[in-house]
Formats: C-alpha cells, structure tokens, sequence
C-alpha cells in the first residue's frame, strides 16, 4: 500500500525557516493575488481573470481578455485558500472565496461546460483545438481546486460544479464510439481527475484519468491530425513548427525514455503516471516514471532544482544541456517536480525522491516569490547579468528583477498555492507507519489506518541540524518510524534518551520499530561544501557551485560588486560560516578567492595580449531563494574555481 500526505487540518507548522513564508501566504500573497487578480496592483499587468467569469455568468458585458487559460489563475488562488483555510480559519477570505465559488457555478454551462474563453470569446467550438485549447488542463486545475477547498472548508458547491464538468468529460472522451479520441494538449486534468476519484470513490474519473495517459502518442498524432481539418482555429503559440515531442505525445508514454518537451507538462502528466501506475499496478507504466525521473534528475536538471533549459518553448533539450544565464527553470515546473517526487517517495518509500524535492523546495520554488510577497520570478537562471536582458534577444525571457504581475500568470498562483500546502510533503502516512520527509517544526495528529498518534519536530534546520522528534500515542501493536537520511548528511546519528541509537537503514530512511511513545534527537553535520557539474555540463566546466545541506548559495552583486565573472574562488581555502540577520537569519557562507585586474585594458581595447593579474578578494555568497531581494543586480551560481 502506498504512503499518503498528512490532513493539513491536523498539522501545525511553526518553523524558523518556513514560517515567514508559510504565513505570508495568508497575510499578504493571498489578499495580493486578489487585487492582482481584480486588477487592482498599479502599474501591474492586467488579469481581468474575474471580469471574464463575470461576463460568463451574464453578471457583466464585455470582450474576454487574456490567455485562453486565464481562468487557472483563480483555480490555483482557490486551491491556495482551501489550504489556507484548512491550517486556520478565515471567516473573512472565506465568504470572499464563497463568493467566487457562486460566480463559477453562474458561469458553468448547463451541461456541465465550464471555460470562460469558449463561453464568451468562442462559443461553438468547444474541444476543436485540444492541442492549444487548454480546456483540459483548466478544468483539471479547477478539480484540483475544488478538492483542496472541500477539503479546507467541508463546503460541496465547488465540489459539485467540478463533477458535473468531469461527467461532461466522461461523456465526451474516451474509446467508444461517438466519443472524442483525443487528449490535453497541457497535460494537468489527468492529476485533477485522481484528485477527484480520491475524494468522490468514483472510478470513472480514474478510469478517464488513465484513458488520456493510455491514448497519448498512440497510432497516428492527435494533434497534427486536428490541424488538418478545415474548421481548426489555432487560438494559441504559433504552430507552424509544432512538434509532438513537444506535448510528450510523439510515442506512447510506455515507451519514452527521456524528458522531452515542455518542461510543465512533462512533470504533471509524470505526476497522473505514478498515480495510475500505483492505482492500477502497471508495472510498465511504473518502470517508465523511474526511468523519466532518473534522467530528469541525473542528466536534466540544475542544482537548484529547476528544469527546463530552453526559454523557447519552455522545454527540456538534450542531455546535460544546462546553461545558466539563458535557461527558462520555469517556477512550476519544479513545483511539477516536487509533486512527480512525492507521489514516487510515497509508492516506492525511497528517501532519494525527497532529496529532490527538497532541493526543489528550498531553491528554485522558494526563488520564485520575493519575501515580501509581491514579487515574483517565472523564469529561474543561474546567472543574471541584468544589463544584457534585453527585449528580442536570447534573454529576453530573463527577468533581473521580480515580476509584480504577468499576462500569464500560472507561476504565482502556484507557488501560493505550493507554500499554503507544504505541510502535505513533511510526512508520507501509512497503515502503523510513519515517514518523516522533511525537517520543519510542526506538530501533527496523524492517522496511521486504526490509531493516531501526535507527532512533534522542533529544529532549526536548514542552519542547524539538529531535529527533535517526539511521538505520543504509540500502541501496544507497535508502529514504524522511519526518518530521512538526506544525501549531503555527514555523521548521521540518533539519540535516544541521551545515548546513541541504533537503527536499521531502509532505502535512505533510519527505521525504528516503536512499540511506546518516544522522543528521538537526530543529529547530522551539513557542512558548507563546494560542488563541480558532470564535465558532460559544458557550461560548468571548470566552476564550483557552494551548498549547505539543501540550499544553493549564489553571489550577488550587493556583496561582491560587479562583474562577477571576474572572479575566482580558492576551494583550498575553507568556506567559513557566518550567523547573519540578512533575510530574517540566515547562515552566510565567507569564502576566499581573486579577482581578475581590468587595470591593463584602460585604453579601451576589445581584445589584447596583456598578461592577467589578479588580487586578492574575500567573497560573500547568501541563499540562491533569496537572491534579488536587495535591488537589481548581478548574480551568478557557479563561480570559477582557481586552479
């Protein structure tokens, strides 16, 4: 039986490192998204996201504006307050989300159909562009939101607007005769879907969930079959050079071998894979996500956790293809890979996923939200020179500062909703087990299948590593306990009422057997390391990154002034550790390298023969999630290592 995540109403987390951005959520990324979304922030792009389910529900007239899945926007805001609501109450954003909740029912068709872009812009031509349409994949972000608000609140109205729409789907996709033969285009419903069987019990909805993975790259392109016919309209990117690799659909998903394609879609269809392949116990499907993560995550994917190289079309490319100051390392696209990851941690109890969504978590996802909550990154690179992001360049998608808004805003949204709800990722829950994923102060009750038990983690992790578990209401009938041993721990050690405890080790996991309650203290050395890329990765070669446990440091200018190229670190030298009130408390990381000398090249010349020289230089690198919280300017991940 596969593990499942924590009920986030019976976990509380107050936590040194995670509070400041868990309860930011609630008290300004939340009310921010709402006037974000209302069009309320100056000098912000527009959303007009309410106006168009307002003109759907006939509340108001006008024209549609935005993207054609402009309607996730306020699908992921809604999953971002039913998490909200299930960690604490809100009567206040509670009517407001009630509100919204009656205006998508006004806005739903009668039978079913719920898509503001097709009700007012183009009625009529419903399921005529799957390939760009994205009616699939904003249906399948408003099933994952109406769970997560059923979930939060016990209120059904969402709840059943979404299932009338699913059954509209049942009706309409599928093998029989009559029916459509196609699939998304951006992969999403089919992690809705399950969501929706999940809470419902009703198989039909897994059973479509597993028609779309099924049918994807079977037989003759979908896709390129439907732009053929006479009435197809692209309402999306330009097509002419469409791909199906692109949509993952070139071949069976059975069969592929890489990540390929759109980084987004790949990890949420990777994600419905895992569940379908547990659900159904397709041993075939099962082996093709191992084999999809292993090369994400050996051959594809940064330090920090992000994928997806390629700013044109948002996609993976070839192996080890990973530069740095060019790359998209799209925001939900790691929050993709933290779901694909627990969903595999969850079914195989393998700790080597957490690492990985950990590194996810602390890096990439966290970077993608300034720490006041009004800011926000889409596109992740690991080096910013920001005079060179310029418009209609190889850059252009480059943004050296964060975003108060975006036409296309799907990356803030989902890291409201990714942070509201990231005590789902702390503990994976079974019949008298219990895994410990991640290091942050919570307490919890915990239903381990007939018995609960009361969990509690004190720590100041990430800076220090020390974490204090205590577990009460442990039966004769004994439990398991297994705690992650994460890959950069170093002395890994339990304490048990003051001495040294033994334990078994299972695939990354200390395991323990408890047959009473009991308090654990683990303790591990996580010292500041410097870490050199795959010589394959040519655009690390001859550099060094710095790590502390899970967190990625970078250089910024704020610190180390410009032209970051210049400089040179000396991995010889120890890397010291500073306490430091930087960005709330955070551990800074002095290091000791040489700065390249511009004093020969005062005449101006572009190239010469002048002899290098150098001089001394102390370097100061924070956490990559905090970078650009200072005002703009440059900042670099890798650093050339002085040989």
């Amino acid at each position: 039986m596969k593990l499942h995540s924590v009920d986030l109403k019976k976990i509380k987390i107050e936590d040194p490192f995670w509070s400041k951005h868990v309860n930011l959520v609630r008290s300004t990324i939340i009310p921010y998204q709402w006037n974000a979304m209302n069009d309320l922030i100056p000098d912000a792009e527009p959303s007009h996201c309410l106006d168009n389910f307002a003109i759907a529900a006939g509340r108001k007239s006008g024209e549609y504006y935005g993207a054609v899945f402009q309607d996730t926007d306020i699908a992921k805001w809604m999953e971002a307050v039913g998490f909200s609501l299930a960690a604490e109450e809100d009567s206040e954003l509670e009517k407001t989300a009630d509100d919204v909740v009656d205006l998508i029912a006004e806005a739903q068709q009668e039978d079913g159909y719920l898509d503001t872009y097709f009700i007012v812009k183009e009625p009529g031509r419903r399921w005529t562009n799957l390939c760009e349409g994205h009616e699939l994949y904003t249906a399948g972000h408003m099933m994952e939101a109406a769970v997560a608000y059923y979930q939060g609140t016990g209120k059904r109205k969402f709840l059943d607007v979404v299932q009338k729409l699913a059954d509209l789907l049942c009706e309409t996709f599928g093998t029989e005769e009559g029916k459509i033969h196609g699939y998304p285009g951006h992969q999403e419903v089919e992690v809705g879907l399950i969501k929706l069987y999940y809470v419902t019990g009703k198989r039909k909805y897994l059973d479509l969930a597993k028609y779309f993975i099924d049918a994807r790259g079977v037989g003759e392109n979908y896709f390129l079959k439907e732009m053929e016919r006479p009435d197809f309209k692209n309402i999306g990117p330009e097509l002419a050079d469409y791909r199906p690799v692109y949509s993952q659909s070139d071949r069976p998903v059975r069969e592929q071998e890489a990540a390929e394609g759109h980084a987004v879609r790949a990890v949420y269809m990777y994600s419905a894979m895992a569940d379908l392949a547990y659900e159904y116990q397709d041993k075939e499907l099962g082996d093709a996500c191992v084999r999809l993560w292993n090369n994400i995550v050996k051959k594809q994917m940064y330090i920090t956790g992000a994928i997806g190289s390629s700013g044109i079309l948002e996609r993976f490319t070839i192996d080890y293809d990973l530069p740095n100051d060019c790359n998209y390392g799209e925001t939900c696209a790691s929050i993709g890979l933290a779901m694909f990851g627990i969903r595999m941690a969850n079914i195989t109890r393998d700790a080597s996923y957490i690492d990985t969504v950990e590194r996810a978590l602390y890096n990439t996802v966290l970077a993608g939200i300034a720490l006041d909550g009004k800011g926000f990154f889409y596109v992740n690179p690991l080096e910013v020179w920001p005079d060179s992001c310029i418009e209609r360049t190889s850059k252009e998608h480059v943004k050296p500062v964060r975003q108060k808004w975006f036409g296309v805003a799907c990356c803030p949204p989902n890291v409201a909703r990714t942070l509201a709800s990231i005590g789902q990722y702390i503990y994976s829950a079974g019949e008298r087990e219990l895994y410990v994923n991640l290091f942050i102060s919570n307490q919890a009750e915990i239903d381990l299948g007939k018995e609960k038990v009361q969990v509690a983690i004190e720590t100041k992790f990430p800076f220090e590593n020390k974490i204090h578990i205590t577990v009460r209401g442990v039966s004769a009938d004994g439990m398991k306990l297994a705690v992650r041993i994460p890959d950069y721990a170093r002395g890994y050690q339990v304490f048990r009422a003051g001495a040294v405890a033994g334990y078994q080790e299972e695939k990354g996991y200390a395991v323990f057997m408890l047959k009473e309650d009991a308090q654990f203290t683990v303790s591990f050395d996580a010292p500041a390391r410097f870490v050199r890329a795959n010589p394959n990765v040519r655009a690390d070669c001859g550099k060094v990154a710095v790590t502390k446990g899970p967190l990625v440091y970078c250089l910024e200018e704020a610190d180390n002034g410009k032209n970051l190229s210049e400089l040179f670190v000396d991995t010889k030298q120890k890397i010291e550790e500073v306490d430091s009130e930087l960005f709330g408390g955070i551990t800074e990381l002095v290091l000791k390298g040489k700065r390249m000398q511009e004093t020969a090249w005062d005449k101006g010349e572009l190239y010469g023969e002048y002899p290098l020289s150098f001089s001394d230089v102390t370097l100061k690198a924070v956490p990559y999630a905090y970078w650009n919280n200072r005002g703009m300017g440059e900042m670099s991940v890798w650093m050339k290592e002085l040989i």
